[in-house]
């Protein structure tokens, strides 16, 4: 159904359809729209969930700031890049070891620096190479062999088919090759915003309260200096979020609720607003819902009309 609608010196232009949950935190459902229950692939937004199957395989990582680089989709930034290497380092690897595609940085800024440089695409540059990283230094630590650690059927993938299976309340309705390489599993949205709220309410001291607070401690790691996911965990205490490709977020606010939303379409420019409309309706207000509500539109250079939600 329609999530959004695009509209230009006054007309409607076009629509972004998706759809949309909204769990309290009980985990009933208290408003919906589209299709909340058939799979979709969550795409990164699987990666808080991945990185609990990393810790409960034996990911010898001590310090809340790796916990949350191994969860994030980050943005290139130089801070992102040496803890990256870092990590390898300590794992007696190198950036050969990544089986993620040698990319540029997702953030405009640090792109441009890099072909400022003379630089191009590298492994440690691609947005999931903390998250490989990760993985890698799982198997390390548990023993399992390096070759082939992103296909499904390696023990390490195993393990975190098993934790995403285990906090959706899901098994998975299909596996796919993200954009990284690693697996990608097929959930309901409304098994993702479960997921989200189990994590946020889990007691501390748990696996995936760890996962949870590092990434609320650590934001501009998840996704970097300016991006949706860590403006939104500055800006909203307590709040967990993170976005996936192909127009997905997943956020939860402990005591409160949570939310799982994809745009039909992809487009991460009707995402926002409509995950603000979806926070609302749990009471969720802070200024930086404020600053999202509305995503402009320019022509000519000059804001002629935005994107908003309406729903």
């Amino acid at each position: 159904m329609p999530l959004a609608e695009v509209v230009r010196s006054g007309f409607v232009e076009g629509l972004h359809r998706g759809s949309a949950v909204v769990l309290d935190a009980a985990g009933a459902t208290v408003a919906g729209a589209g299709d909340v229950g058939s799979p979709v692939f969550p795409r990164s937004s699987s990666k808080p969930m991945q990185a609990i199957g990393m810790l409960r395989a034996g990911l010898p990582l001590t310090d809340p700031a790796d916990v949350a680089l191994v969860s994030a989709s980050h943005a290139g930034e130089q801070f992102h890049l040496e803890r990256v290497a870092a990590l390898l380092r300590r794992a007696g690897l190198d950036e050969s070891a990544l089986h993620c595609p040698p990319d540029l940085p997702v953030g405009e800024a640090a792109r441009e620096a890099v072909l400022r440089a003379g630089g191009g695409p590298t492994r440690i540059q691609m947005n999931c190479s903390g998250k490989h990283t990760g993985m890698l230094s799982t198997c390390v630590a548990a023993g399992w062999p390096l070759d082939g650690y992103w296909r499904p059927e390696h023990p390490l993938q195993r393990r975190l088919t098993a934790a995403i299976e285990e906090f959706t309340g899901e098994e998975a309705a299909a596996v796919g090759v993200d954009g990284c390489g690693a697996p990608v599993l097929a959930v309901s949205l409304t098994g993702l915003a479960r997921a989200y709220l189990r994590l946020v309410a889990a007691e501390p001291g748990t696996v995936e309260r760890t996962v949870a607070d590092a990434m609320r401690a650590y934001p501009e790691l998840v996704g970097g200096t300016q991006a949706d996911d860590t403006r939104l965990m500055r800006g909203v205490p307590g709040l967990l979020a993170k976005v996936g490709a192909e127009g997905v977020i997943a956020a939860a606010v402990p005591g409160v609720g949570a939310v799982a939303l994809k745009i039909d379409d992809g487009a991460a420019r009707a995402r926002m607003p409509v995950l603000v409309s979806a926070l609302r309706r749990l009471g969720v207000a802070a200024p930086v819902l404020t600053e999202y509500a509305e995503v402009p539109l320019l022509g000519g250079g000059l804001p002629v009309g935005a994107v908003r939600a309406v729903w």
